[in-house]
Parts: C-alpha cells; sequence; structure tokens
C-alpha cells in the first residue's frame, strides 16, 4: 500500500457531527489500492458461518434471558426468521445481522468470529479473514483486526457491489464513532437529513450512534476501510 502526499480541505457538518476530508489538487489517487474482486465463498463455508452466527445468537440470547419472542420484538426481526438464523438454515442480511446484534448488546464481530484475546504480536493473514457476505446484495464485511487488543477499537473492510445498498442500519451504542477511507469507487453515506458523497481517497468521520446507510450509486464496485471505536 503506497500513500502518495496530497492538499486537502477539511468540510464538517455540525448537525449530524460529521466531518469528512476530501483530496484536492492532484488527478492521481490519494491510494493506491489494487481492485477487489467479488469474493465467492465455497458453499460448505458459506454455511459454516451462517450456523457459526446462529450459534452464537442462540448462546447469547440464552445468557441474557431472552425468549425468542423477546428477541424478536426488540430487534424488529420476526420470530420465524430468527429461528432459521438460529439454526443455521438461514443467512441474514446485513440490516437483519446488525438489528440482532443490536439488541444482544453485541457487535457483528461477536458474533461471525474468533479474534485473539492475547500475544503481543497477532498476524492475521488475508486468505483468513472472517467474512460476513449479505446473501442478498452481495455487500461484504471483512474483518481485518487480528486482535481484539484493548476491546475499544477495530478495523473492517467493506466491499459494496455495483447499485448496491446496506439500507439504513441500526445506531450503534452511545459513545460509538467511526472513521472511514474510500479506496475504490464512489461511496454515499445516508443519514436521516443528510447524505455524504465521497470517492477515492476520501475519508469521513462521524458519531454511529444514529441510523446511517451506505449506497454504491454507480454501475463499479466501491471498497473502504472503516476504523470502529468504542467507549471503554
Amino acid at each position: 500500500m503506497t500513500i502518495l502526499p496530497a492538499r486537502c480541505t477539511a468540510t464538517s457538518r455540525v448537525r449530524g457531527r460529521v466531518h469528512h476530508l476530501r483530496t484536492t489538487g492532484s488527478r492521481r489517487p490519494w491510494m493506491h489500492v489494487s481492485k477487489p474482486t467479488k469474493t465467492t465463498q465455497a458453499p460448505d463455508r458459506g454455511d459454516a458461518l451462517a450456523r457459526t452466527f446462529g450459534a452464537r445468537v442462540r448462546a447469547l440470547r440464552d445468557v441474557s434471558g431472552m425468549t425468542l419472542e423477546q428477541l424478536a420484538q426488540s430487534s424488529g426481526v420476526s420470530r420465524a426468521m430468527l429461528s432459521k438464523v438460529e439454526r443455521g438454515e438461514k443467512s441474514p442480511t446485513i440490516g437483519i445481522a446488525s438489528r440482532i446484534a443490536r439488541s444482544l448488546q453485541a457487535s457483528l464481530t461477536d458474533l461471525t468470529s474468533d479474534q485473539a484475546t492475547d500475544g503481543s504480536t497477532v498476524v492475521l493473514r488475508r486468505a483468513d479473514r472472517p467474512i460476513f457476505r449479505d446473501p442478498e446484495t452481495g455487500f461484504e464485511r471483512h474483518l481485518v483486526s487480528p486482535s481484539k487488543g484493548s476491546g475499544r477499537a477495530e478495523v473492517v473492510y467493506h466491499y459494496l457491489p455495483a447499485g448496491a445498498s446496506t439500507g439504513m442500519l441500526p445506531p450503534f451504542p452511545a459513545g460509538t464513532e467511526k472513521q472511514l477511507v474510500v479506496t475504490l469507487g464512489h461511496l454515499i453515506l445516508v443519514f436521516k437529513d443528510s447524505k455524504v458523497h465521497l470517492g477515492p481517497g476520501d475519508s469521513l468521520f462521524f458519531v454511529a450512534d444514529v441510523e446511517h446507510g451506505l449506497i454504491n450509486q454507480t454501475d463499479e464496485p466501491c471498497g473502504y476501510y472503516v476504523v470502529i471505536s468504542r467507549q471503554a
């Protein structure tokens, strides 16, 4: 990965507590990144991920003492869908998975992967990244952070196919912040009362305790890294 110098201008949106950084004055890309290829998971791996997700949802629900009906009411996901998800029979969309995680006071990472919890040096090979894939849109969430570390921040990579959208995602817990940088294509961040358009090399900070969605309205794929910071 090569980072090239660029002149930048900063813009802030006070209402949405959003700040983004846009490169100007050069036609060269801010960051050279090879074009990603859409991940095609083998059927057995996809089934394994669905079973892992479902088993962890069931385990967290049991620990919290919630019934299936209570989780359905809290998340807005139907009881029938939750039952299929817990049994590993259905892979949820990113919207459904996010609502389930939020209701269980967990992160998507908690429900999809096993991160290292100790070690002063931890390596995660690209081929071993845990990947959540939306079966309807092709949206992918790659866990990049090799370790939980202190547990307050993680790095993920999102792949959003041409014309795809995450839909509106539920608010993160109070105090959660996101910083992202687009490495490929064009991205639109949608908030309740505003939109932010980002291109290659543009970056954005926002407080994520509000509903927000991500859209790729172009006919080319979009890729971007996200750093999620949570309160201790």
